[in-house]
């Protein structure tokens, strides 16, 4: 993001409006992510994403109950939160590509583990939560 609005032009926003657009979001990108994690440890089960077949449990109370993946969606709040910082359109398109990448890659995997883990109780919760928001 940094590199495109570094050679594609800027949108004209005053500095106070890019601060409290940027500090705003970020402070709920870390919210999203914060409470997430702290679920999770309070769980007791893994936060890697790399190994969702080692989870304990399947956390679906607090922030769970409303997204299935507040971390990721506390880190695309952080880049959208950045493209407004940069004050720069294209760098905000980018997020969509964090989000295409993030359900074919990282996402699909988790889910199919997840499904393996807890079956019907998974199943039933992915009907009931959205992905993202």
């Amino acid at each position: 993001m940094w590199g495109v609005s570094a050679v594609l032009p800027a949108v004209a926003l005053p500095s106070m409006i890019r601060l409290i657009a940027s500090a705003g979001l970020l402070a709920i990108a870390i919210c999203f992510t914060v409470s997430g994690i702290a679920l999770f440890r309070k769980a007791e089960t893994t936060v890697n994403p790399t190994t969702p077949e080692a989870a304990s449990d399947l956390v679906t109370s607090g922030i769970y109950n409303y997204t299935r993946n507040p971390m990721y969606v506390g880190f695309l709040l952080l880049l959208i939160a950045w493209g407004i910082w940069l004050s720069n359109v294209y760098a905000l398109v980018l997020p969509a590509g964090f989000i295409l990448y993030m359900n074919r890659f990282q996402i699909g995997p988790e889910e199919e583990a997840l499904q393996a883990l807890f079956g019907d109780r998974y199943a039933d919760y992915k009907s009931r939560v959205r992905r993202w928001l």
